[in-house]
């Protein structure tokens, strides 16, 4: 007997074939049973008719509990009905192994904080489910798109000697009493270090921002992409941003229709951004579609989570912002040769007020230029001795830019909230489980 997964039933219609999976629920008249069933790789119903089969196997279907492992027996048939286009029609149904107790997660509505304290478990739901295939769909096009174009994976540390972009909002770690390193905020300047080596490398994990925060677009501990290439100026910059976010929700609507289905996505508001050709803005422009609609800002103040909301509400796709005041952005940012007062960088604004999707900028390769930047910002030199070397030895233009996973998954699948598009997620109110 084949044993297969829900996934793959669609290619065994007529043939008998085995599942292992669980229960997740039951419903039953005298005569049949329909039983819900999970495996990991999808969902089908299994259909058991009192006549069909022997009078034991039937009682015991009828009575499994939630949540217990089972292995089934079963015919595979077309059902236009189902999600899954099949159904199972069952011969006999094996109990593994039973829950302990009653399963938590009923079908009654449970609250947020419920269901983060039961994470553990609430991830074999089908909503956690569809975000987290999706999340693995997003995750192996990151790698696809940079090694069809020759990057190379180049890990950065996370434990760091100083901040990157600032102090305020670091994790301190005490090394033995004798010294303090800090987790790190970005893999970007190591990054740097791998694009004169390596000349297209892209860096990839987990990174952690100490902020007091409780709003829905913050997590302590998220992942970030962060691509740096030499002999890149700032234009063809923002081209692979486009290129790259284009490419990620090209792949999740191409190969996760399913689990779009089950979060209910409209994929009309994502298929525009597929198709590329994002709206470039300056920030004067963009500070001018402010003032239209309401909102004046002062020129040189940094942009606002409901101001990213009303520019990104503007356009169908992504937008880029532009030529930024320098003193708004990192030290590191390059600045236009006829106008030291704007830095050639981008902030690239998902639609639907999902805020920043991405931040990116050309680097300053200038070795007398950083380190005078490096003064103005009080940042301590020797923390940067090894950085700036890297101007000393064939300095090139390059440029890279950063993309948060989670946001841009948020985005993707339409929910409200990044604590749902992690596994497990940190906040400032959330350590557990």
């Amino acid at each position: 007997m084949q044993n297969v997964s829900i996934s793959k039933l669609n290619k065994h219609i007529d043939q008998e074939v085995s599942i292992s999976g669980w229960l997740t629920r039951i419903r039953s008249s005298g005569k049949i049973a329909f039983l819900q069933i999970r495996d990991g790789s999808g969902f089908v119903q299994g259909v058991i008719v009192k006549n069909e089969v022997p009078e034991e196997v039937f009682a015991k279907a009828r009575h499994i509990a939630q949540e217990s492992s089972i292995k089934v027996v079963g015919v595979v048939r077309k059902d236009e009905r189902s999600p899954s286009g099949v159904e199972l029609g069952l011969k006999n149904v094996e109990i593994i192994s039973k829950p302990v107790s009653e399963y938590p997660i009923t079908k009654r509505d449970h609250g947020t904080d419920f269901l983060m304290e039961n994470r553990h478990i609430y991830l074999r739901h089908q909503r956690p489910w569809a975000i987290m295939r999706i999340r693995d769909e997003m995750i192996r096009a990151v790698h696809d798109f940079f090694h069809e174009r020759d990057f190379i994976r180049f890990d950065a540390p996370f434990f760091m000697p100083t901040a990157v972009e600032g102090t305020s909002n670091l994790f301190e770690i005490d090394l033995f009493g004798e010294d303090s390193a800090y987790l790190s905020q970005s893999g970007q300047l190591y990054a740097e270090a791998g694009a004169l080596a390596f000349a297209k490398v892209y860096t990839f994990g987990p990174t952690f921002r100490a902020e007091k925060s409780k709003t829905r677009r913050h997590l302590l501990e998220f992942w970030m992409v962060e691509p740096e290439v030499a002999f890149l100026e700032h234009l063809g910059n923002m081209q692979l941003q486009e290129d790259f976010m284009a490419y990620l929700v090209k792949r999740v609507l191409n190969n996760r229709q399913r689990e779009l289905d089950i979060l209910e996505r409209d994929v009309a508001l994502l298929e525009p951004t597929a198709a590329g050709k994002f709206t470039r803005l300056s920030y004067d422009d963009a500070l001018k579609l402010l003032a239209k609609k309401g909102e004046d800002l002062p020129w040189g103040e940094d942009f606002g989570a409901p101001h990213e909301t009303i520019i990104g509400n503007s356009f169908d796709r992504p937008v880029f912002i532009e030529s930024w005041p320098t003193k708004t952005k990192a030290f590191y940012m390059q600045p236009y040769d006829d106008d030291p007062t704007r830095v050639k960088c981008d902030d690239l604004i998902g639609p639907e007020g999902y805020g920043e999707l991405i931040g990116g900028s050309e680097r300053i390769h200038d070795y007398d230029l950083l380190k005078e930047r490096i003064k103005e910002h009080n940042l301590p030199s020797e923390a940067f001795d090894w950085y700036i070397d890297l101007r000393k030895f064939g300095t090139v233009p390059h440029s890279g830019f950063g993309l948060g996973l989670e946001r841009s998954i948020a985005w993707i699948t339409g929910v409200s909230h990044l604590r749902e598009v992690i596994p497990f997620p940190r906040m400032l109110t959330r350590m557990y489980p």
